[in-house]
């Protein structure tokens, strides 16, 4: 299935977006020569936008001879379209990044982005000085893929303590984030009999842009207040794996049930199938206990992912995966071919860093940080919308705020926007469009106590204007 991400704010028409994306899919050689291209339906229920839409850009795209239809059979990439070329989205977007850019009065209510102010810059300051001139000099060379043995052992000592998985410290492969690990666990699992991903259905579209770059296809499974439904899946075509984040749902903040973890083990095992499982800020939990991981029911069945990430920075560039025994060798394989290793300094720093004890103070320290700035939020929403329903606020770092008499759409974002605020849709996050259009997700983990009050008051003022 072809899949592309619209922007509804932007200046361009939805038709100039799907025109743009498919011309350059078929100009970089993406869209090969001759390939069928998704039915019309198809393709504006992937995409998310009306069926009119994508009849205009593909009829532009036959008279200008990038496609041709074949009667009967249905549309293709025309011979001679593919040409190499440098895309201008690309370069707008790598300026927009760029820190000197970014709007100085914006409350971004961007989620899962940690405090970077609370870093333990002096502790990893001084780990990082003690191993760096203590360390022996084959520190310095090259090293295996899989990543460093103490970071291995601490790490799997860590998980089976505070998330209940069970692995060997030979089962854990450090990668760059969680991004690497997901990419390298779709370029092995995904093949000509497995085309497939079953994913959650709403799901971050980072998660959704990795798998269709390694070569997957994407099929949504529809999510609720109890994370993703099993009844959904697929029982005459197996899934290469399926994604899901049962600990936190991303948006939409549920916590799978242990009926549906059970449910979704069995089918795994009935279709001979993988989980994986994304576990990115399980940490940070405000009511109860955290839940155990889902690889822990089954470790045969389930990979496990995580990241430093969302606990510490996104700038360590750390993450892990946690392999049942059979795919180890083939994933450390890949890994090797992608960027050799990790750093094995920061990976010596991080396993210091961990058994010393001063994961778990941070993440303590954290936890209240957050809780306060959750507070803060949750009791200026409900002061400012009381008609508001407020899901998914029992961990993590963002919730979902749902007000049934607003349509968040593009005229409504830009309303918003004006006032100095961004909130992100969770329409925005959906495969299945129109289940989702009162609700918006807000992040607060960046964000100080002030800066949510002020937030709120603006979003008053854009929504009731």
């Amino acid at each position: 299935m072809l899949w592309f991400h619209v922007e509804r704010k932007d200046t361009k028409s939805l038709t100039q977006q799907v025109y743009e994306q498919i011309r350059m899919y078929i100009l970089d050689g993406d869209l090969k020569v001759n390939e069928k291209l998704p039915s019309t339906r198809e393709l504006a229920t992937s995409v998310g936008v009306s069926r009119n839409i994508v009849l205009e850009v593909y009829d532009q795209l036959v008279a200008e001879g990038y496609l041709v239809v074949r009667p009967k059979s249905g549309t293709y990439v025309a011979p001679g379209s593919s040409f190499k070329v440098k895309s201008q989205q690309d370069t707008a977007s790598y300026q927009q990044d760029q820190p000197g850019m970014i709007e100085q009065n914006m409350i971004d209510f961007r989620a899962a982005h940690p405090a970077m102010d609370h870093f333990p810059r002096k502790v990893w300051g001084r780990l990082a000085k003690e191993i760096c001139y203590d360390a022996p000099d084959s520190i310095f060379g090259y090293h295996v893929a899989g990543g460093h043995p103490e970071l291995k052992r601490v790490l799997a000592a860590y998980l089976l303590r505070t998330r209940g998985v069970k692995c060997d410290p030979n089962q854990i492969v450090i990668t760059s984030g969680a991004t690497q690990a997901l990419s390298i666990i779709t370029e092995l699992l995904v093949d000509a009999a497995n085309p497939y991903v079953a994913v959650e259905d709403p799901v971050t579209y980072e998660m959704r842009n990795i798998f269709s770059y390694a070569g997957a296809s994407i099929r949504p499974i529809p999510v609720d207040h109890e994370g993703i439904q099993p009844e959904f899946l697929s029982n005459d075509e197996p899934p290469s794996f399926i994604f899901v984040i049962p600990s936190h749902q991303f948006p939409l903040g549920g916590t799978l049930t242990i009926q549906r973890r059970i449910k979704l083990i069995e089918y795994a095992r009935q279709m001979n199938c993988y989980i994986v499982e994304d576990d990115y800020d399980s940490e940070f939990t405000y009511e109860g206990s955290p839940v155990p991981s889902l690889q822990g029911l089954d470790p045969g069945k389930v990979l496990y992912v995580g990241t430093f990430s969302k606990i510490l920075s996104p700038a360590l560039r750390i993450g892990y995966v946690v392999l049942p025994t059979n795919l180890i060798e083939p994933f450390q394989t890949l890994k090797w071919y992608t960027d050799r290793h990790n750093s094995s300094l920061e990976q010596l720093i991080l396993a210091r860093f961990i058994e010393e004890g001063n994961l778990d103070k941070h993440i303590r320290k954290m936890r209240k940080v957050y809780q306060q700035r959750r507070k803060a939020l949750v009791d200026g929403l409900l002061a400012t919308f009381p008609e508001c329903t407020i899901l998914g606020q029992a961990a993590g770092m963002h919730l979902v705020v749902e007000l049934k008499n607003i349509i968040f759409d593009s005229h409504c974002l830009q309303r918003i926007e004006d006032q100095g605020v961004r909130v992100y849709p969770v329409e925005d996050f959906s495969l299945v469009k129109g289940k989702h259009m009162h609700q918006i997700v807000i992040g607060y983990g960046s964000l100080t106590v002030d800066e949510i009050k002020d937030g709120i008051s603006r979003l008053k003022k854009a929504l009731y204007v």
